[in-house]
Order: C-alpha cells, then structure tokens, then sequence
C-alpha cells in the first residue's frame, strides 16, 4: 500500500517536538524503581489543595461541555491582576495561544523573531504554517540578544517572542529593560513576553500588567503549569488589550480550556500560602544545588526559574543523560539546541536533588 497524500514541502522540514520521558517508561525500559524526574520543570510539589479539592467537587459534572468563554476564570483572573474580564484570553496552555496568536495575525510572506534557544512552541508556531522564522541567538551569558532582535526587524515582521525568565537557560531581564525595548517596536508588530516562569522572580523584574494597558501590541503569556502545579491539566492564559484578544478570540477553538481546568486555576489562583511554599522551596533547592555543582566543579547558569542548566565541559550531554537514566534520574541534555556539554535539570524535592547530587558524582 502506497501512500500518497501530499503536504506542503514545509510539513517535512518540521522536526516534532520530543517530550521528556514519562517515569513509567524508564521504569519499564531499565527495571527501576522510585525514579525521579527532573526533565519537564514540573512543579516537584504538586498542585494546590484548594485545586485537588476543586478537581473532585467537579468530577460528577463531567458529563457537561465546560463554560466555553471561561467567565468565571476570567473574573477571578480580572480581580487578581486589578484589569478587565475582557483583558484575558484561556488557552489549552499558553502553548495554544501561541498558535492562535500565530495563525491570527500573520500573512504568509510575513515573518517572526525568536531567540534562540528558546521554548520549541515559538518554532513550531512558524514551522507549522510555512511562516518564515528570524532567529536571535543569545548573548555570552546566555541572556536574550535584545539588540539582536531589534535588528532582525524588517517590514514583513510580524511577531517577536520575547522569554523571560528564558527556557532552557533560565536567564531573565528586570521589566524597565523589556519596557525599553517595547518602546522600540512599531505598533504593527505584536510582541509577546512569555512569563510561564514569572512567578519564581520578584520584584522590579515583573512588569506591571497595569500598565501595559497603553500598549496595544503586547501579549503577555502565563500559565498554570508551572508554579501553580496545574501541567497535567493544560490552562494558560493571555492578558493583553481587547481589541487584540478579540481578534485571537476568533481562531480559538470551542471548547479549548477544560472544565477541570477551569475550576482547578480558579481554586489555585486562590491560594496564596500554597504559591509561596512552592517558591521558598525552590529557592532553597537552587541555592542547595548551586553549591553542590560547586563543589563536583561544574558550571551552570543562574536562573529565575525552577530549572537550572549546568555545563559538563568536555563530557557529552547524552552520555551523562544515560549513565543518569541507568540510576534511576531523568534530566533533559540539550544537544538539540547546539548545547552538546549541557544538561537542564529541573529543581525537584530534596530527597530528588539528593539522589541527582549522587548520581552525577558516581558518573561523572
């Protein structure tokens, strides 16, 4: 049997996003138990109670479509950030919104600026409709080229991606320089800053959402997969003007944001105690590894978020990442990005950062 339905000759260049392996699959491939994974920047202390809670009290209603506009969501989101219901947009994780935003606003002979390395969604965004992609790469300490992408613009720009905190290094800048750099940008050229990691810094480094609301070419993307623990639910969200959501609002699909996940963002939206252990927890985790790395001499990235990349020097990424996986931890090598000495490593538990120290002095 021949196959013989044809795509459009950019389908084939596109290489499919490769997850981190599930704990079950290196359970069944190696034989091992009580695995710890350390390869997706899931949040190692799960969600909310107030959102398991949610999450049960919802299950009988499972049967019903879920409130497609999201109103209620929205409303709680609104209060908490002090904007409009209409300010907001769900998505089935900010990665969808970065779909939508793509096939929304771009023309085909148009193009999009990304750094890179950067989160794989803004490739495949312009991959997956033939869409060209202007890439930045980063400065020496691993931060964003700002300058570089300010260059890259010409009169087909239709999209910058900014990262801040950036995966898969971590690295971020405070709000006044990505408000500077905004401020350099025609009002024809949308620019999202994608903060899924924004919870994990403070300070002068958040932008005041407030005060965006003058610009009408902003998107700000987050998400309840990170901090709030919510990754397995798939709820993000856009803040930006109405008239540029409502525009997005039409390439969304009915239905896209699950009930479940409605209900568990509203409770974890709610529970302020929960969020701040989850960010105490991962600063004395990173302090914690930062010495450990220290101390087996290897260098690694500081970071606003709650992953680290750390460099091997002269040793592989892949064979460390395997001679990991054989005792029973899961990290994330970076050859894909042109990073064949380096590995990202979520911050886990204790007990998982233990058990990661130990595993990395027995093979390397």
């Amino acid at each position: 049997m021949s196959f013989e339905i044809k795509p459009p000759e950019y389908i084939y260049k596109i290489e499919p996003y490769i997850p981190g392996k599930p704990i079950e699959e290196v359970e069944r491939e190696r034989g091992l138990k009580d695995i710890v994974k350390l390869a997706s920047n899931e949040n190692p202390l799960g969600p909310s109670p107030y959102a398991v809670k949610a999450i049960r009290t919802h299950l009988k209603n499972l049967n019903r479509y879920p409130d497609g506009s999201g109103f209620y969501l929205k409303k709680d989101l609104s209060e908490y950030f002090k904007l409009k219901q209409d300010n907001f947009i769900l998505g089935n994780g900010s990665n969808e919104l970065i779909d939508i935003a793509v096939r929304t606003f771009c023309y085909k002979d148009e193009n999009i600026i990304a750094p890179f390395p950067s989160f794989v969604a803004y490739y495949l965004a312009a991959e997956q409709l033939g869409i060209k992609l202007k890439i930045s790469n980063l400065l020496p300490d691993y931060k964003l080229d700002l300058d570089s992408m300010l260059t890259l613009i010409d009169d087909k720009t239709k999209i910058i991606f900014v990262s801040n905190p950036n995966n898969p290094t971590g690295t971020f800048y405070k709000a006044k320089e990505i408000l500077k750099f905004i401020n350099n940008i025609k009002k024809d050229i949308l620019v999202i800053i994608d903060e899924a990691y924004i919870e994990y810094i403070s300070g002068e480094s958040i932008l005041d959402l407030i005060s965006l609301k003058e610009y009408s070419n902003i998107l700000v993307l987050r998400t309840f997969s990170k901090a709030y623990g919510l990754a397995g639910l798939r709820i993000g969200y856009g803040i930006a003007c109405n008239e540029l959501l409502s525009l997005m609002d039409r390439g969304r699909e009915p239905f896209n944001v699950n009930s479940l996940g409605l209900e568990a963002g509203r409770a974890a939206l709610k529970d302020k105690e929960f969020i701040k252990k989850v960010i105490d927890s991962n600063e004395a985790e990173k302090k914690y590894l930062y010495n450990a790395f220290k101390m087996l001499n290897i260098n690694y990235v500081e970071t606003g978020a709650n992953f680290i990349l750390v460099d091997l020097k002269d040793k592989k990424a892949v064979d460390i990442n395997e001679k990991l996986l054989n005792k029973g931890v899961i990290v994330r090598p970076m050859n894909r990005f042109g990073y064949e000495n380096m590995l990202r490593i979520t911050v886990g538990k204790h007990n998982e950062n233990l058990k990661l120290i130990t595993a990395l002095k027995e093979v390397i």
